[in-house]
């Protein structure tokens, strides 16, 4: 008899646990989740968003995308509304600091926040990454070598934003070390319309300021948009020929197509936009199912682009 009840309990057991699983996959599937951002202009994070889309679709969520349009400010009260709505997860790609009354309001809701290329804080679950410092070296000492630690750097940075101020500070420090090296001009554009047009602008200044061939040795910049527009810049001035080295950082579409030519701009670094969209559902999905992230910080690879694997 206790045989055969024992075999009964465990049967309910059994089938309790099938019943729970069954419940937990079914509310996985119908989970919403936010993904705000005041920078979807600009391709990378369009990429990872895309990405991020893709996974959550295979995952069955309602997912929001929620577009600032350069409003930092206004992501702390979209934040609150989706946390009004419900939702049962937030994915921010905007400095933390910047909206930490939207990150608490999330927490004492209980729901859990993931940064997705934005950067750590307390009130995170988790950021999912490339390592800025290493971008930023791979590129700052790129231009050290190929100007031979000697003449004027123009730098493009963006100090507003986590991902990108740790680049730029990493530059600065990398140019610092090189007595001969002078930073020129330290330039933060207005990045509304993506960056481009106004690092454009930006940079015809520094060239009209500076006419004489070779008082500019090279363009440094946190991401690729500062650095195409001032390859168009330099381009548009005639002064493609006076050896201006260009780097960037993103390897976006256009960014490798004007390395793979071969001219000013040499090099940048590719990140894996689709690896930090699909690593930040990755990590959505385990909260979601409970489990607690053991890192702070989830970096995915980069590598340098130039000409010679640009078109790969």
């Amino acid at each position: 008899m206790l045989s055969t009840l024992s075999k009964s309990l465990r049967g309910v057991a059994f089938a309790a646990a099938a019943v729970f699983a069954g419940s937990t996959g079914a509310t996985l599937a119908q989970s919403k989740v936010a993904v705000i951002t005041p920078y979807l202009s600009q391709p990378g994070t369009q990429f990872y968003v895309e990405a991020f889309q893709a996974v959550a679709k295979e995952k069955g969520w309602d997912v929001n995308v929620i577009d600032t349009s350069g409003d930092v400010a206004a992501v702390i009260s979209r934040i609150e509304d989706v946390v009004n709505q419900g939702v049962n997860a937030i994915v921010i790609n905007v400095d933390p600091s910047q909206v930490a009354a939207g990150l608490q309001t999330a927490k004492d809701a209980g729901i859990p926040v993931v940064g997705m290329d934005a950067g750590s804080d307390p009130l995170l679950a988790t950021n999912v990454t490339s390592d800025g410092v290493a971008m930023a070296e791979t590129t700052a000492n790129f231009v050290v070598d190929r100007i031979k630690a000697k003449g004027n750097v123009v730098m493009f940075v963006f100090d507003a934003f986590p991902p990108v101020q740790i680049r730029g500070a990493k530059a600065d420090e990398i140019f610092a070390a090189n007595a001969d090296i002078k930073v020129l001009d330290r330039i933060t554009p207005d990045v509304a319309d993506g960056g481009i047009a106004d690092s454009r602008a930006k940079m015809e200044a520094v060239l009209a300021a500076n006419p004489e061939p070779g008082s500019i040795s090279a363009v440094w910049a946190a991401w690729d948009q500062p650095a195409l527009g001032a390859l168009q810049a330099i381009e548009a001035a005639g002064r493609q020929g006076e050896g201006i080295v260009i780097t960037g950082i993103d390897a976006n579409p256009q960014a490798r197509e004007e390395v793979a030519k071969g001219g000013n701009f040499e090099a940048t670094v590719a990140q894996d936009f689709t690896g930090i969209g699909t690593a930040t559902a990755e990590a959505v999905a385990k909260l979601l199912a409970g489990e607690t992230l053991a890192d702070a910080v989830i970096f995915v690879p980069t590598k340098l682009v130039t000409k010679d694997n640009a078109a790969q």
